[in-house]
């Protein structure tokens, strides 16, 4: 199972904890100290099948058909590359692998007086 955007490793802690030991989780993130977070989190909660990895683009540093699941959470929104992140993520699913991800979704245009504005997030 791979976590794109991982950040301090809660939907890791869950994917360890469904894999079982015999299973390997990986999370990859763009932030060294969102990498440093979940890496302390999971050693404080005996984690011992998951790895993380700071990353430093949209390219997913895996072998191809390497995961059955790849999950994401609130962040593919946030890349500029959208096509690359999905292609990327095909790459490393093995065939019949999954995705599953929640994110934003922008359905219309932003007016003028909220485009830009923390409140764009919540409309």
């Amino acid at each position: 199972m791979l976590d794109i955007g991982c950040g301090g490793g809660l939907d890791l802690f869950v994917a360890a904890t469904l894999v079982g030991e015999s299973g390997r989780v990986s999370g990859i993130d763009l932030t060294e100290d969102m990498v440093r977070r979940a890496q302390e989190n999971l050693t404080l909660a005996g984690m011992k099948n998951v790895e993380v990895t700071k990353v430093d683009s949209d390219i997913i540093p895996h072998a191809d058909h390497t995961f059955d699941v790849v999950l994401s959470n609130g962040v593919i929104n946030l890349s500029p590359r959208k096509e690359t992140v999905f292609r990327e993520i095909y790459r490393v699913l093995k065939p019949r692998g999954r995705l599953q991800f929640a994110d934003v979704v922008l359905e219309h245009e932003l007016p003028l007086s909220l485009a830009g504005s923390a409140e764009a997030w919540s409309q």
